[in-house]
């Protein structure tokens, strides 16, 4: 017998017949003996109509009672999933987050889970219950609900998964797992039958979006197995869980690096778009000058993605050019210039919005010489011009026009032999 949670996106309970449909999946678990806890998110569009609704009433609106009228989302989705599984003789309760307790800061809107506390999970699913829990949201030190921020589903499900000690935690969503790279843009791309933590974190920050950041993050910190996997696929067709957790069928298991045999040089490429390009042209190299380029940015909640620095000659002054999304263009060169007129010297400032990061990614680029010099050849030959190159351990990032971005994907995408072969 195996302990397993099971998350259910806002696609997967978008109606009755959906929520039946997974309810499917939860009963094979069950069937197959293993203790199961499900997570569910709010119907597909519930939560935009709920914050909208929110908008109506009032622009500017206290947060807490925000929380109160989106949480509600994932309560309707939990109470049809228990009466679903109940419907098809599964013993079922559903749970919101303040009665798990599902422990969280007071930032509402976005908190973070600080604890949980699992006692009552493991009574009831020792007990042969499946606990159906809310997905998003949490109870505030105060004692309100809160909730995690958009995504926060993922994260709830990974932090109920290292809470119960889960033999694996399995995300269902509308995609069959994680693929090499966006399959609109290459149809040769392969669904990864394993990808490690540190992979996967790089890919969901660099454009997928199969998972959310924060749930890959704390996956990682709490060693929880995670299994993407599609909830349309036939319930019958997909075997239970292995009596030790182990995965079996489809979908891609998200692991430590260790359970991975062999390590691809490039295990994906990812794209994303509209990536806007701001340069500070003689800034004076004096010590915290970093500092004063970058905090004003972070006051104005503005995230920079690829920084470069180059020293002049001389030594005295540097040029900065970093990126930041389209949509913080305009913000963000307000802010640079209003800042030099009091804490920052430069002598011009410049950008230009429209372009597209794509990054390759993978363990094994730690044990191999050449692939950013071999990443820059195959772009080369497709005559496309590279502004900015970032690095890490396990991927290089490289800023390019946005109407070259589907090329690159596509030339690199082959380039490292990621496509299907033809039959």
């Amino acid at each position: 017998m195996a302990t397993i949670v099971m998350k259910f996106g806002g696609t997967s309970v978008a109606d009755i017949e959906r929520i039946r449909h997974a309810a499917r999946h939860v009963k094979r678990e069950v069937d197959a003996g293993h203790k199961v806890c499900v997570v569910v998110s709010a119907m597909s569009g519930k939560t935009n109509e709920l914050v909208a609704w929110t908008r109506e009433a009032a622009a500017v609106h206290d947060a807490r009672e925000y929380d109160a009228v989106v949480a509600s989302g994932e309560q309707v989705s939990a109470g049809l999933m228990s009466i679903v599984l109940q419907e098809m003789g599964v013993p079922a309760r559903s749970f919101a987050g303040w009665q798990v307790p599902i422990e969280t800061s007071d930032a509402h809107g976005s908190a973070r889970i600080t604890n949980i506390d699992p006692k009552l999970l493991f009574d009831r699913m020792d007990a042969g219950l499946v606990c159906v829990v809310t997905g998003f949201q949490g109870v505030s030190p105060h004692g309100r609900i809160t909730t995690l921020g958009r995504g926060g589903s993922d994260t709830s499900a990974v932090a109920v998964a290292a809470a119960v000690e889960a033999d694996r935690c399995d995300i269902y969503t509308d995609v069959d797992g994680v693929y090499t790279t966006d399959p609109r843009i290459v149809p040769k791309a392969q669904r990864i039958e394993r990808i490690s933590f540190e992979e996967m974190l790089e890919m969901a920050s660099l454009g997928a979006k199969v998972l959310q950041t924060r749930s890959v993050e704390l996956a990682m910190a709490k060693k929880v197995r995670l299994v993407v996997r599609s909830s349309f696929d036939d319930p019958d067709q997909v075997p239970p869980l292995g009596e030790n957790g182990d995965w079996q069928g489809p979908g891609t298991l998200v692991c430590d690096e260790d359970e991975i045999m062999e390590k691809q040089i490039v295990s994906g490429v990812t794209c994303a778009k509209s990536e806007a390009k701001i340069t500070l042209r003689g800034v004076k190299d004096n010590p915290g000058v970093a500092a004063a380029v970058f905090g004003p940015l972070a006051d104005a909640q503005i995230v920079v993605d690829m920084i470069v620095q180059n020293i002049s000659d001389d030594g005295k002054s540097t040029d900065i050019t970093f990126t930041i999304p389209d949509a913080e263009f305009d913000k963000a060169m307000t802010v640079l210039k209003e800042a030099g007129e009091t804490s920052l010297e430069f002598d011009s400032i410049s950008g230009s919005k429209g372009g597209a990061k794509i990054s390759v990614i993978g363990v094994g680029m730690r044990s191999h010489a050449g692939v950013a010099a071999s990443m820059f050849r195959a772009l080369s030959d497709k005559s496309i011009n590279i502004q900015l190159i970032t690095t890490s351990e396990i991927k290089t990032s490289v800023l390019i026009e946005e109407e070259y971005a589907e090329l690159a994907v596509r030339a690199l995408h082959t380039y490292y032999g990621l496509d299907i072969e033809e039959a």
